[in-house]
């Protein structure tokens, strides 16, 4: 068992805590593997009647995962970044359909593979200072962990304007649009906790709501959606970005400025992904990812997006194409080869 995490019983809740605060408790392959065991374990445990997951520290749920290693091992042979995809993808589908109620305590950033941990669960409870992303574009890479599945079904154009821009949006917006399911004032988050374990948790979903009913208020009002959101219901990228083009708002001129930033094949490839994943089962889509993600590997734009925002921190990125209308079906089609030898392989 890793030290990067921290895992407890109280009374009949099984409590995991991320324990790297100061790397905002991203996500590790060995903290995905441990994660995975004690979940495995718990879950056929009669003593536990649920299961509970939080960051250490106050500034982080999860921030995401360990993108170095998947840059360095991409530049070798590829072979740790497989691993730690097909042990997050595999545990991002336990989570999905675990038997007993899994409840995520989403405070602070909850980006990448912070989100793959939270949002498949049942119980999500946002805090005050929940701020939400999936930046991959910016990185050359698409958004994963389940993303291509759960985005889409926020609503299409919600879901493809966080999913290609990257936009990061707080409690309010998170508690809106369902990303969280509850929100509970972050000062009475620990004795929520505490609360849950003294009840009588039996494995069911209403023990555990019975308990959240005394914690949960109602979340600040959120903004309403701008009236240029629809343009990202277009059915190819450049649809999208001919309609913000024309849209003379200041929202849609934002956006328009965001998208052009990013790298030009993985707007393509996030777009195509959330419209496909839209149609596909929850296992249907992890197996793509896991083929869209060892695809990336292949691809100049994930180094170079990895290299300007996290490496060399110059913030500018030299992208394979000058814009999406550059890229070419063959091109995009590569991403999209079947490429996973196994298949990605499930835990039951």
């Amino acid at each position: 068992m890793t030290k990067e995490i921290q895992t407890e019983v109280i009374g009949k809740l099984g409590v995991i805590t991320l324990s790297r605060p100061k790397a905002l408790n991203a996500l590790t392959t060995e903290m995905c593997k441990a994660i995975t065991k004690v979940m495995v374990d718990w879950e056929d445990d009669e003593n536990i009647g649920a299961v509970l997951v939080k960051g250490a520290g106050d500034r982080a749920f999860c921030a995401g995962g360990d993108v170095i290693m998947l840059h360095d091992s991409g530049k070798k042979d590829g072979k740790e970044a497989a691993e730690f995809w097909r042990v997050e993808y595999a545990l991002n589908e336990l989570i999905h359909r675990y038997r007993k109620p899994y409840i995520t305590m989403i405070d602070g950033i909850v980006m990448g593979g912070g989100v793959g941990l939270s949002v498949h669960g049942r119980h999500r409870v946002a805090g005050d200072d929940t701020l939400f992303a999936m930046p991959e574009t910016g990185i050359g890479y698409f958004p994963d962990v389940g993303g291509t599945y759960f985005l889409p079904r926020l609503g299409l154009s919600v879901g493809m304007w966080l999913g290609l821009t990257g936009a990061r949006i707080k409690t309010a917006e998170v508690c809106e649009l369902g990303i969280a399911n509850a929100y509970i004032p972050t000062a009475k988050h620990e004795a929520f906790v505490k609360a849950l374990g003294k009840a009588k948790l039996d494995g069911s979903d209403a023990a555990v709501l019975d308990v959240m009913a005394k914690y949960v208020k109602e979340p600040p009002k959120a903004d309403a959606m701008s009236g240029s959101m629809g343009a990202f219901i277009g059915e190819t990228m450049s649809d999208i970005m001919e309609v913000l083009a024309e849209d003379e708002s200041e929202w849609a001129q934002k956006q328009l400025s965001n998208l052009q930033k990013k790298s030009p094949i993985a707007l393509a490839t996030t777009h195509r992904s959330l419209r496909e994943g839209a149609q596909m089962t929850f296992r249907e889509a992890m197996e793509r990812e896991l083929d869209i993600s060892l695809n990336f590997l292949k691809t100049q734009d994930f180094y170079e997006g990895i290299r300007a925002q996290l490496i060399d921190k110059d913030r500018k990125p030299k992208w394979s194409h000058e814009s999406v209308g550059k890229v070419t079906k063959a091109q995009l089609e590569r991403l999209f080869k079947k490429t996973a030898k196994p298949s990605l392989e499930f835990l039951e």
